[in-house]
C-alpha cells in the first residue's frame, strides 16, 4: 500500500476499528485513531500494539474522546488523508431501549465528523452504515436501490448517515463511500453484555457449559461476514480511483445467508461439542432474514470475499479459544 498516508480511524479501540488499525500499520501508513471506550476496548489497542511491534506503533497516535465532541472530531482530523468511520453506538435493541444516545453518537457525532472532515480537506471519508437500513423490505437478495422502513432508532441512524453523506458531496465535494456491513463477524467481537453479537456469545456459551440462546425459532438467517473482508472493502473505498465508486453505499457481505440454527451446528462442529440451544421469544426490530447482493461492490470496489462464514471461523476460533477457555465452567 503506497505512498504512506495519514488515516483516521474512529471507534478504533473497537472491533472493527483496532483491524483496521492494525492492518493501516502493518502495512507502514500513519495512524490517527479515536475512541471514547463506551463500547471499545482498551485491550484491543493493546492487543494491536503487541501484534505490530513497537516500531510500527510509534506511527500511531491515539485520542480518547468522543465523536459528540466537535471540537475532538477537529482534532483528530488534522493533517488526515482519509477517515475510517467505526465509532457508532451498536444494537438494535439498545437504541430501541434507549434511543437518544443512539441518536447523540450515530447522527449528530456522525455530522460531527463530516465537518470536521470537510474542513480539514480530507481526501475521502469512509464511514459505517448497516444492512439494517434495508429495513421492513422483504426482497431478496438486498441490492442497495431499494430499502425499506426503517424497524429500529438504530436503523433510523445508520439511514440518516447516508442521507448525510450525500448532501455533504453534494454541497461540499467531498468524496464520501459507505459501508453496509452484513452481520461481520472475527477476532476481538465483544462477547460481554446484553447486546453481544451472536457469534462470540454462543463460543463463549459453548466454551464454558452455559446455556446457549436463541432468538425466535433459529430459522432467522443472516450473512455472516469476516473481518478481513471488511477491511479489504474499506482499503479498496479508501483508495479507489474509480469516479463512479464514490458516493455511494455498499454491502459488504459474502452472499450468502445461513440460519441461526445452522450457525449452531457448524461453530459446535469447530469446537467439538455438542449444544442444546435454549429457544428465546423473537427480539423487536429485528429482521427475519438477510442475504446480500455484492454485485455492486465487486463491479465497482473490486471487492472479493477472501473468506466465507467456515473459513472465517476457523481462522478466528484461536482467538475465541484463548479468550474464553480459561474461563470457569458454568451449569447449565
Amino acid at each position: 500500500m503506497a505512498p504512506v498516508k495519514t488515516w483516521l480511524v474512529t471507534g478504533s479501540a473497537g472491533f472493527i476499528g483496532s483491524h483496521l488499525v492494525e492492518h493501516l500499520l502493518r502495512a507502514g501508513q500513519n495512524v490517527v485513531s479515536l475512541d471514547n471506550f463506551a463500547t471499545g476496548h482498551r485491550a484491543n489497542l493493546r492487543e494491536v500494539e503487541q501484534a505490530v511491534g513497537p516500531e510500527a506503533w510509534r506511527r500511531h497516535r491515539f485520542i480518547e474522546a468522543s465523536i459528540v465532541d466537535a471540537g475532538a472530531c477537529r482534532e483528530a482530523c488534522r493533517h488526515v488523508d482519509i477517515v475510517l468511520h467505526q465509532a457508532a453506538l451498536g444494537s438494535v435493541p439498545r437504541s430501541i431501549a434507549d434511543p437518544v444516545p443512539t441518536h447523540q453518537t450515530n447522527v449528530t457525532g456522525f455530522v460531527n465528523m463530516l465537518v470536521a472532515a470537510r474542513d480539514a480537506e480530507v481526501q475521502r471519508f469512509v464511514y459505517a452504515s448497516s444492512s439494517s437500513i434495508y429495513g421492513d423490505d422483504a426482497t431478496l437478495p438486498k441490492v442497495e436501490p431499494i430499502t425499506g422502513e426503517p424497524l429500529s432508532p438504530y436503523a433510523a441512524s445508520k439511514q440518516a448517515n447516508e442521507l448525510y453523506a450525500d448532501v455533504f458531496a453534494r454541497c461540499y465535494g467531498m468524496q464520501t463511500v459507505g459501508m453496509r456491513y452484513f452481520n461481520v463477524f472475527g477476532a476481538r467481537q465483544d462477547p460481554e453484555g446484553a447486546y453481544a453479537a451472536v457469534i462470540p456469545r454462543w463460543i463463549r456459551a459453548l466454551l464454558t457449559s452455559a446455556p446457549v440462546e436463541v432468538n425466535g425459532d433459529g430459522e432467522t438467517s443472516r450473512d455472516f461476514c469476516y473481518i478481513a473482508n471488511v477491511v479489504q472493502a474499506n482499503l479498496l473505498a479508501a483508495l479507489t480511483e474509480e469516479p463512479h465508486a464514490l458516493n455511494q453505499a455498499y454491502n459488504i457481505a459474502v452472499g450468502e445467508n445461513t440460519s441461526l440454527n445452522r450457525l449452531l451446528e457448524i461453530v459446535a462442529s469447530l469446537l467439538g461439542v455438542q449444544a442444546a440451544p435454549v429457544y428465546r421469544p423473537f427480539r423487536p426490530g429485528d429482521v427475519r432474514h438477510s442475504l446480500a447482493d455484492i454485485s455492486q461492490a465487486r463491479k465497482l470496489l473490486g471487492y472479493r470475499p477472501t473468506h466465507s462464514l467456515t473459513s472465517g471461523l476457523r481462522e478466528a476460533l484461536s482467538w475465541y479459544i484463548n479468550r474464553f477457555a480459561g474461563e470457569p465452567a458454568l451449569q447449565r
